[in-house]
């Protein structure tokens, strides 16, 4: 009865002390461990009931039992779960004490680490790390620019965390391996919103054009006009990434149209990129910038005014 009552708050999951503290003699674990039989190791002392593939609570659960009581699920298993954008990976990092003695063995990542997170989320009795922890554990290290830089944008998109608590991860950690992260962090500081919008910048960057305002807020006297991807104030154009991720269905393309139209008609010159263009046809791309922003500087500013992201 006691293995079944735990078996049912970890997820049909168990550990080899938990079942022998639970009654079972070493010979009866060996007999559901049988080929064939009703258990089957997942991780070394960590049984599942049944076969087959693990789902994603099963897999953190199996780690959390793994690594011991004192561990912490982070990167992009708990950026999933506090519903932040990052790709589908198996993987489960999991900080430990770094007094403790555990190795990372299949799909577990074991970070040992003298500061565990003061404040954790927990779901199903699983402790996650904050979210600000859990995006710097999770691109530490990582070269790519924009692998770097999609969860850090997804995460202060959403609300989940903001730049301030991010940077003070980022000053608490150490400097090696952080250079990528210090860079995207920059990127949305300025109002950096997603990883196409991460490549515009550093198209514009190294393109000489001069920098515009990101994700600004344009009011035309108190009534609020749009908020574009890029803006430049003296020339009146503005620049809207279409990414997918954010126009999944008629009702967002329709009010994408809307917006322009809306901007259209206060003399604004809209230019709309799909990020693949920003990326394979950046020469075009700003040539066009720089001829749309050479127009609207021959005609004076407009009555536009326009509020910094923060």
């Amino acid at each position: 009865m006691a293995v079944r009552e735990l078996l049912r708050k970890q997820a049909n999951l168990i550990t080899r002390s938990q079942a022998l503290a639970c009654g079972l003699t070493a010979a009866a674990l060996r007999h559901k461990l049988r080929s064939g039989g009703p258990w089957t190791a997942v991780l070394p002392g960590v049984y599942v009931l049944g076969s087959g593939e693990l789902t994603a609570a099963q897999r953190e659960t199996a780690a959390v039992l793994y690594a011991g009581r004192r561990c912490v699920v982070t990167g992009l298993a708990a950026l999933r779960q506090h519903g932040v954008a990052v790709p589908i990976s198996d993987v489960v990092d999991v900080l430990i004490p770094e007094s403790m003695k555990r190795r990372s063995v299949e799909y577990v990542h074991v970070r040992r680490t003298r500061k565990l997170p003061n404040t954790l989320w927990r779901v199903g009795g699983i402790p996650y790390a904050p979210v600000a922890r859990a995006v710097t554990d999770a691109v530490w290290g990582k070269a790519d620019a924009r692998a770097v830089t999609a969860p850090v944008a997804s995460a202060v998109q959403r609300g989940r965390c903001t730049v301030q608590e991010l940077a003070a991860e980022l000053r608490a950690g150490p400097k090696q391996g952080s250079a990528a992260l210090r860079a995207a962090l920059a990127e949305v500081a300025e109002g950096i919103r997603s990883v196409t919008e991460a490549d515009l910048r550093r198209l514009v960057k190294t393109s000489g054009l001069p920098e515009p305002m990101y994700n600004p807020t344009l009011f035309v006297g108190e009534e609020f006009l749009a908020s574009p991807d890029a803006w430049w104030p003296d020339a009146g154009v503005a620049v809207e990434v279409d990414s997918r991720e954010w126009h999944l269905s008629p009702a967002d393309w329709e009010r994408t149209q809307v917006r322009h139209a809306r901007m259209s008609a206060h003399g604004i010159i809209v230019l709309h990129y799909a990020p693949r263009r920003i990326r394979s046809n950046s020469a075009y791309v700003v040539d066009e910038i720089g001829k749309a922003l050479q127009a609207g500087r021959g005609r004076g500013p407009l009555p536009i005014r326009a509020i910094p992201a923060r």
